[in-house]
Parts: structure tokens; C-alpha cells; sequence
């Protein structure tokens, strides 16, 4: 830096480098000054008309600003406004989503693909967190993307649980309540069998006559089969409701489901329960019917 400054009466600073390279004290452009008055003048107005400084909830929460204006607000028109194209464009689809029954929805393509696409952000709102995403099931929660079906899985009994819910019911040792350990080991034993394809086999022989001694027959059907979807599994796949591990199929045949004693779930027991969603869902008369056709066309619909 110069300690002398060749250009005294430039405006400059006296900051000179390499000889000639000056800084100058000229003021800002006009145009630069209003602008950056301008500046806090928008400050002051945009503090008085929207809602800017936040205050304590005794003093309110926060100013409101003259224009009332709010990012909610904002969002509630602009989401009518898209409601209200979206009632227009698909006004004659909602009405036959409405009027006609779910068996006659799956008949008609048009509108069997109109509700699945519409289906979609339903299902991950209520049904994905225990179903998984596509319906691929989440640990210890039934997969609708197979073909086994508890409660059956043709449209309406698929509409039926979900309007509904289902609660399952597996009473602790056996329907008498009276096998022991050992039997309990024994038919465990032949219900992982029955899975495998080996229910016949020798090995099994006393399970299958505590299978029979327990009752278990009367649910899962005399050769692990239900012959009617009521809620019952069927032992005879290997597509398990809880897991396939021995001691877990062993903690279900000793402690049951949805066991409870003075009002309380019984130590071990499993908790196996849907809830209702005619209640739960918004427009459920409709939007039941938008689910059930969508879990139903996921690939396990009967």
C-alpha cells in the first residue's frame, strides 16, 4: 500500500495498491439509496399487515396483521378450490362409487381402476402401518397380498372387516383349557407338521390325538383346514399369523388369543385385533367401498 496518494483531489480514500489501484469514496447511486429506504419501508408495512411478531400466549401468540392473512387459511382455499375441480371432473364416478354395491364395482373396469387409484393414499393413511405398503403385511399383522384369508376374501367379507373389524379368539390350552405341558409340546409338534405336509406321520401320533383332545379340530377342521372362513387358520400352508418359530406357535397354543381374565389381557396372550372403520374413516360409506375394492385387487382377492 502507497503512503502517498498521486490523485489527492480524486475522492479517493488514500487506500492505494500496486502504484495505481485505488479505493474511491463516491456515495451510492440515487436509484441504489431509494431502494434500500424502500427496503425498510416494506419492513414496517409487511409487520402491519401480516402476522409478524411472535408474543406470549397471554398477549395473544403473535400479531395478526390488518390482512388477517394465515399459511392455513391460504391452504384451506386453495384446497377447496382443488376439491371442488376434483368434485366436478369425477362427479359422475363418485356417484356410482356411491350408489352401487362392491360386487358390482370389480365388474366394471373403468371404475374398479378409478377406485383403486383413488384407494392408494387411503390405505397408507389407515391400513399401511400394520399392513405394510401394499398391503405386504408388517411383523405380527396378516398380509393382504396372499390368498389366506381368516375371515374370507371375496369382496364383501373383505368389506366386512373392514367396516367392522375383526377380533380373533383362540382360547387358552386347548377349547377345554385342560393340556398340559407336554401335551401342549406334543401338539405343537404336529400343528409345524400339519405345515409341512406330515401331519400323517408317526412321530406325530400324539399330537394329533391331543389335536383331536383339545378340540382344536372344531376351528381348525379335523386335518388343520377350516371348512369355513370364521377367523380360524389354516395349519396346513405354512403362512403363520404371528411367526412360524416353535415357541412362538407354542406361546399361541398355550396362552391363546385375546385371552383375557377380569377385563385384562392374561400374561402371554396374544392381542390379535382390527378396529372398525365405518366409524374411523371420512365418508366411510364410500371410502369402505374404495378399500375394500383395492385390498381386494392387491392379489389375494377371492
Amino acid at each position: 500500500m502507497a503512503h502517498h496518494n498521486p490523485w489527492p483531489d480524486e475522492g479517493n480514500t488514500g487506500h492505494i495498491w500496486d502504484e495505481d489501484i485505488r479505493e474511491l469514496d463516491n456515495p451510492p447511486p440515487l436509484w441504489w439509496m431509494l431502494s434500500f429506504y424502500a427496503g425498510f419501508i416494506m419492513i414496517v408495512f409487511y409487520a402491519l399487515y401480516y402476522p409478524t411478531i411472535p408474543l406470549t400466549d397471554e398477549l395473544g401468540g403473535s400479531t395478526k396483521g390488518v390482512a388477517g392473512w394465515t399459511q392455513i387459511n391460504e391452504y384451506n382455499d386453495d384446497f377447496k378450490v382443488l376439491n371442488d375441480w376434483r368434485d366436478a371432473k369425477f362427479a359422475d364416478k363418485e356417484e356410482k362409487l356411491a350408489s352401487m354395491s362392491v360386487a358390482e364395482i370389480i365388474k366394471d373396469e373403468e371404475l374398479k381402476s378409478y377406485a383403486v387409484a383413488t384407494s392408494k393414499v387411503l390405505f397408507g393413511d389407515y391400513c399401511a402401518a400394520c399392513h405394510g405398503a401394499g398391503g405386504a403385511g408388517n411383523p405380527n399383522f396378516p398380509v393382504l397380498a396372499d390368498d389366506d384369508w381368516l375371515w374370507g376374501g371375496n369382496i364383501n367379507q373383505i368389506k366386512a372387516s373392514i367396516s367392522n373389524g375383526r377380533i380373533g379368539n383362540m382360547p387358552a390350552r386347548g377349547m377345554m383349557g385342560n393340556l398340559t405341558d407336554e401335551e401342549i409340546d406334543q401338539v405343537t409338534d404336529y400343528v409345524i407338521a400339519l405345515s409341512e405336509g406330515k401331519g400323517g406321520d408317526a412321530s406325530v401320533a400324539a399330537g394329533k390325538a391331543v389335536y383331536a383332545k383339545g378340540m382344536c379340530l372344531a376351528c381348525h377342521g379335523p386335518a388343520g383346514k377350516p371348512l369355513a372362513p370364521a377367523g380360524a387358520a389354516n395349519l396346513t400352508d405354512q403362512v403363520w399369523r404371528f411367526s412360524s418359530d416353535r415357541a412362538e406357535i407354542r406361546n399361541v397354543i398355550a396362552n391363546g388369543v385375546n385371552v383375557k381374565k377380569n377385563g385384562q389381557y392374561v400374561e402371554g396372550t396374544r392381542q390379535a385385533v382390527m378396529p372398525a372403520f365405518k366409524e374411523r374413516l371420512p365418508d366411510a360409506e364410500v371410502n369402505i367401498k374404495r378399500l375394500a375394492v383395492y385390498v381386494h385387487a392387491l392379489g389375494g382377492g377371492q
